[in-house]
């Protein structure tokens, strides 16, 4: 297999991330690789995320303890998850949200609860604000599954009986399952089918290329299927490095992938991708395709040569995390069955990458054209590393409006559209 070169510049390389599986990707280069953290300032009062024009960006809520994931309920409540990278994670040598959280006011407090919000007269204000469910492991994942909550901390998966219109739970949970906790990826996103026989569970890696060893990496990397009890364990597809969000299009299964670094400022892209039953997508062993690692020295050539290519590149080291497919109608027609990315930005990159959320449009359950910004001004100085915020999870409302988790402010916000003439067109 031969590399295909690219020698453009960084901002155009930035501006041409593409939808197509043959894209051009530079050679593997360790000794190019950079360590870049952000500084995370806070947003200056008055300061918000940047909107394209007829949209709206407010603050949802504020004064919250790293949320990073959003569900929301059929009754219109909305659940935000708060936990944060513990001390003892090895994570936090290679974040951006280590050194900016301090600066930001996120300290303290892990979290480790979900909070609910309630807006009870549709005004576009929640009314009230009450702990929905505490002393958590890290909670990232919500599903609500006929009359079972579901929360998936960083090392189990609970089940809790819940009634509609409860603000607090008090029975009495469940562990269906454990799951591998130590390493560097934490979260445990969970979704389930359209008909509910089925919960699907993303599970990142424990390193960024198996440098610790393959046998660390055991049920890490991929997402499982399972029953609503926890039975009936399945790998559903492996070989992704940390697979996040995950959503529903054209009945199937797709997810956001953070990829690996240190191989150099424009390697290796993450992605979106549909999720195929068994399939394998490369990694450790191999990107994109069957691109192998040269840190692997050759190992695992046989499993390459079957590695899926993803469907759509999303830039190297923006940490694409969040996802959320746009199954409402108040945006512009352009947006509907779209997906919506949160990308929390980048370490390993001279010129930061990321630290905004794009939009992928889709048309019959497929990408139909290149990703797009769609709320940036997360950067303050570019040269500088300066960032307010680092966007997360993204999630649809009732209402068609979305919410986006920027977890190192400690602040939700929220995008809505204001020409209700182009909406019903």
């Amino acid at each position: 297999m031969k590399w295909k070169l690219t020698c453009l510049p960084i901002a155009l390389f930035l501006s041409s991330i593409s939808f197509a599986a043959d894209i051009n990707l530079p050679a593997p280069d360790e000794k190019s690789s950079v360590k870049n953290y952000s500084k995370v300032i806070g947003w200056p009062a008055g300061k918000m995320p940047v909107a394209p024009q007829g949209f709206k960006v407010s603050k949802f809520a504020n004064n919250l303890q790293s949320p990073r994931w959003i569900y929301a309920l059929p009754n219109g409540d909305v659940l935000i998850a708060e936990a944060k990278t513990e001390e003892k994670n090895p994570i936090k040598k290679v974040g951006a949200m280590v050194s900016g959280a301090s600066k930001s006011g996120n300290k303290g407090d892990a979290g480790n609860r979900i909070t609910l919000f309630r807006d009870a007269n549709g005004d576009g204000t929640y009314e009230l604000r009450e702990s929905f469910l505490t002393d958590l492991k890290q909670p990232f994942g919500m599903l609500l599954l006929r009359d079972s909550f579901y929360v998936a901390n960083s090392d189990s998966l609970w089940r809790y009986p819940y009634k509609t219109g409860e603000t607090k739970i008090t029975g009495q949970g469940e562990k269906i399952l454990d799951l591998p906790a130590d390493g560097r990826h934490w979260t445990k996103n969970i979704i389930a089918n359209a008909d509910g026989s089925k919960i699907y569970v993303a599970i990142g890696s424990a390193s960024d290329h198996a440098e610790d060893g393959i046998e660390k990496e055991k049920v890490r990397a991929r997402i499982i299927e399972i029953n609503p009890d926890g039975s009936g364990f399945r790998v559903y597809a492996s070989g992704l490095r940390n697979p996040v969000g995950m959503g529903w299009s054209g009945g199937k299964l797709w997810t956001a992938v953070n990829e690996r670094d240190e191989l150099g400022n424009d390697l290796v892209p993450d992605y979106l991708t549909e999720v195929k039953e068994n399939g394998f997508y490369g990694w450790p062993y191999s990107y994109w395709g069957d691109h192998m690692d040269p840190r692997l020295k050759g190992a695992g050539a046989d499993q390459a040569k079957n590695a899926i290519i993803p469907n759509v590149s999303l830039g190297a080291h923006t940490a694409s995390l969040g996802l959320a497919f746009y199954d409402k109608n108040l945006f512009p027609v352009k947006y509907h069955n779209g997906a919506f990315i949160g990308q929390h930005g980048s370490w390993n990159r001279a010129v930061l990458s990321g630290y905004k959320v794009v939009f992928v449009p889709f048309k019959n359950g497929k990408p139909s054209g290149e990703p797009e910004d769609f709320l940036v001004g997360f950067v303050s100085n570019l040269k500088k590393s300066e960032v307010y915020g680092r966007p997360v999870g993204v999630t649809v409302l009732n209402d068609g409006s979305i919410l986006v988790a920027d977890d190192v402010s400690n602040t939700v916000w929220k995008v809505t559209h204001t020409n209700e003439k182009i909406t019903k067109r």
